[in-house]
């Protein structure tokens, strides 16, 4: 989930000097990360919402933007032949 590119999903922001610069709830100092280490450790939607103050829409926005994330194809990686090529210049 390090790899996402938490730019683009709105629910989010990260501000140098608030909480380091990691990617909080918007109008928050929640971590992002906070949602999924919870629901890891089993918590509910409901249970994150009322301990971290944070709405369903944010988290919800939050997991279906992970999700959609996981969909996109990867990126293309360089091929053996390439790399080959290249080591033998």
């Amino acid at each position: 989930m390090a790899n996402l590119d938490w730019s683009q999903c709105p629910a989010v922001e990260s501000i140098p000097g608030k909480r380091s610069g990691a990617w909080v709830f918007r109008d928050t100092r929640t971590p992002v990360s906070t949602v999924f280490e919870n629901l890891e450790a089993g918590a509910t939607i409901d249970e994150i919402m009322d301990w971290f103050h944070v709405t369903r829409e944010q988290v919800v926005a939050v997991l279906e933007f992970a999700a959609r994330s996981l969909d996109a194809p990867p990126p293309a990686q360089p091929s053996a032949q390439a790399i080959d090529a290249h080591s033998l210049r």
